[in-house]
């Protein structure tokens, strides 16, 4: 029971690495994604005066899900590693993403 308490701990740094680097990726394929998209190097921000909602929305959605996506690998990635070495699933319990 010891080890199944303390290993949430021991995750949390891989977690980080996991996160960190899935953050660059999303933020990379993003990108890519909309430079395909819209043939534009930069996508709108919310706050940008001179794009319109419709464009605004659809680079948010396409962020989004794009970061949704790889965050999910990273953890699923991260947590089959945690068990694979130590035989116990990080997660404390069943349930969805906080």
């Amino acid at each position: 029971m010891g080890k199944k308490q303390k290993l949430p701990l021991v995750y949390q740094p891989v977690g980080f690495v996991f996160g960190w680097a899935s953050g660059a990726l999303a933020g990379m394929a993003f990108r890519k994604v909309w430079k395909a998209v819209r043939k534009e190097d930069n996508a709108p921000d919310a706050l940008d005066r001179d794009r319109g909602w419709g464009e605004v929305l659809l680079a948010a959605a396409i962020q989004g899900a794009i970061f949704a996506a790889v965050r999910s690998a990273a953890d699923r990635t991260g947590a089959k590693a945690i068990e694979r070495s130590t035989g116990v699933w990080p997660a404390k319990e069943k349930g969805g993403r906080d």
